[in-house]
């Protein structure tokens, strides 16, 4: 190969390792959640980034056959009550504090409580650590998600 091809192959894997690396640094992206009591996935939220919060909205749910497809945050009490739960924002506010976002709510659709919330990625950019808690985050519980894109 001549040299010039092999600088131009060599430059290009690093750019996009170096991007791929940068993405992974911030949760930016679209994330599967995982229940924390069964362990199941239960939905796709896309985090993205705006005037440097963070917010999420559900992009998809993992639903049994039998299950509402189209199911609406019936336990809301905000103004998301009755809203379809595909599209709707379940994190917001969340602000970079050296490793962790802090300061933002999540909502749990289910039972339409709103959480203080903060996040920590892991592995990498992997995961994402995302704990809801009432008062402290000691009184609270996490889930870990994962990183699909």
């Amino acid at each position: 190969m001549r040299p010039l091809i092999k600088a131009g192959l060599l430059a290009t894997m690093l750019f996009t390792s170096a991007a791929a690396l940068a993405q992974n640094n911030s949760p930016v992206g679209v994330w599967k959640t995982i229940d924390d009591e069964t362990g199941k996935p239960k939905a796709l939220v896309r985090i993205t980034e705006e005037n440097g919060a963070l917010q999420g909205k559900i992009e998809k749910l993992f639903r049994g056959p039998n299950e509402d497809q189209n199911p609406k945050c019936t336990a809301c009490t905000d103004s998301r009550k009755d809203q379809p739960m595909i599209g709707l924002t379940i994190v917001s506010g969340l602000k970079k504090d050296g490793n962790e976002y802090t300061g933002g709510e999540i909502l749990d659709p289910a039972k339409g409580k709103v959480y203080k919330s903060k996040a920590t990625l892991r592995d990498g950019g992997q995961k994402l650590e995302v704990r809801g808690y009432i008062g402290a985050p000691m009184f609270g519980r996490s889930q870990v998600w994962q990183r699909e894109q």
